[in-house]
């Protein structure tokens, strides 16, 4: 028989163990001491409890609207809104493959479809062993490494179908792994702490979190005459590159920001000499 929905409403969600509620309490009111008004705590109370079960327990909900004072569905709003929080068990890692247009262009659909056949599962799904869940990402904000995989918010740049396949086995065989850039990985339960604003207490880790990558610093090493400038002359005419020194190029402090004062350089300004409507003026003028 095929079970019906009478519309009865669902228990009220189970507390957790008297011993697990103790410990969370101490990490939440830790946590909502930070913000001015508590329920301003919800958004790292959400990873709290995920890092606990490994995704969004209809206890969790519960735990974060009993600490903040608010409704079980004004918790439910925020958690079901983010795509950061797991409304299902997932796996200990969480490989997110961006398939947004330029990671799209570069490989990124490839490598998705790669690890769907060779992982056996679709979209937001978890093999078998509970090690990886997969998912395709909107954007992963690292579009100068084009294209990108995640396992649990740290970067593999450059990826290939290949590479990402091997990343994906390495993971499942326990093989150490290690991110392109940034500290080194941790299971999902891990780092929702860590986004719950608690100290990554692994040896090294902080001080490996390093910046911005090579690729995503080069026109800042161009602004500061770190770096020979390509110069694109007119329309029909080949580039060429500047080689010269920079030594008139304006420090970072020196360099008037658009914040600073107007500066007349947008091609859309009539002061600007490549600027369009006055070329155009000036053939009808000649006509």
């Amino acid at each position: 028989m095929t079970d019906v929905s009478l519309g009865i409403p669902q228990m009220p969600a189970p507390d957790y163990p008297a011993d697990v509620r103790a410990r969370l309490e101490s990490d939440a009111r830790e946590v909502i001491a930070r913000y001015p008004g508590s329920r301003s705590a919800l958004l790292p109370l959400l990873h709290l409890v995920q890092s606990e079960e490994g995704h969004v327990t209809r206890t969790g909900i519960r735990f974060c609207a009993e600490m903040l004072d608010l409704t079980t569905a004004e918790v439910t709003a925020v958690s079901t809104f983010y795509t950061m929080y797991r409304r299902k068990p997932s796996g200990d890692y969480q490989v997110g493959v961006c398939t947004n247009t330029l990671c799209a262009v570069m490989g990124g659909d490839a490598i998705f479809d790669e690890l769907k056949q060779h992982l056996g599962v679709g979209n937001d799904e978890t093999t078998a062993d509970g090690r990886v869940t997969l998912e395709h990402i909107e954007c992963n904000a690292a579009c100068d490494f084009a294209p990108v995989v995640m396992v649990n918010w740290e970067f593999f740049d450059n990826q290939t179908p290949d590479s990402a396949r091997q990343l994906v086995d390495d993971l499942i065989a326990g093989r150490e792994v290690r991110p392109t850039r940034g500290a080194p990985l941790c299971t999902y339960k891990e780092t929702a702490r860590i986004l719950a604003g608690f100290p990554d207490t692994r040896e090294g880790a902080v001080e490996a979190s390093g910046g911005a990558g090579p690729a995503s610093l080069a026109g800042l090493r161009l602004h500061r005459g770190e770096a020979p400038a390509r110069v694109v002359g007119q329309r029909g005419e080949s580039p060429a590159e500047d080689t010269a020194p920079h030594s008139d190029t304006p420090s970072p402090a020196e360099h008037a920001s658009s914040h600073d004062a107007p500066q007349q350089t947008a091609e859309s300004d009539p002061a600007h000499p490549a600027d369009p409507v006055a070329d155009n003026a000036e053939q009808e003028e000649g006509e």
